[in-house]
């Protein structure tokens, strides 16, 4: 695994994360390919098994950290979620930057088991902005606003730890931050 073409991104659910990868691998699709995480939740309507995430069982997952095969994995909001090692190479040996859209604890342990890599962190302006984001979705019961809020609180601690920081207050903006961090 070339180590020198695995770029991190990480920060709170609904800061616009997809929404910035999105636009980057439109605007270059032969400079970067995308890890698709396992996880063991439920697929949002809109998610497609192997695109969007591989969804798992608990015990499937639980199984594939037994045999090692995670360049890092993490217990979110009551789910697993992980990158394999398989899914990097993938990319890496495709000539690609690989990114990895992973939360605060996989970036954490993938930053601690001294792989390079280059490290950026999506916040938002504020979190009452964060609140009316996870709001409109449709997606989310107020009581999982809740939990995610009071994660994001947790995650922007960790922001620091980070090579670059962008506020995703403005897309364009944000969007234009995203590429000189990786160019």
């Amino acid at each position: 695994m070339d180590n020198a073409k695995l770029i991190v991104i990480s920060g709170p659910s609904g800061v616009g994360k997809s929404t910035l990868l999105k636009q980057l691998f439109t605007s270059y699709p032969e400079k970067f390919g995308f890890s698709v995480s396992y996880t063991s939740r439920n697929p949002r309507n809109n998610e497609v098994d192997g695109v969007d995430y591989h969804f798992v069982t608990s015990d499937v997952f639980t199984g594939m950290i037994s045999q090692n095969l995670f360049v890092e994995w993490a217990l979110v909001h009551g789910n697993y979620y992980g990158t394999a090692k398989d899914e990097v190479s993938k990319v890496i040996d495709n000539g690609k930057y690989c990114v990895l859209d992973i939360d605060v604890q996989g970036a954490m342990l993938v930053k601690e088991s001294g792989v390079s890599a280059r490290y950026i962190f999506i916040a938002p302006e504020s979190i009452d902005v964060l609140f009316r984001r996870l709001s409109s979705r449709g997606t989310e019961t107020s009581e999982s606003i809740q939990k995610r809020l009071k994660n994001a609180e947790k995650e922007l601690t960790y922001k620091e730890k980070y090579d670059y920081i962008i506020i995703n207050d403005t897309l364009d903006v944000a969007y234009k931050k995203l590429v000189s961090c990786i160019f």
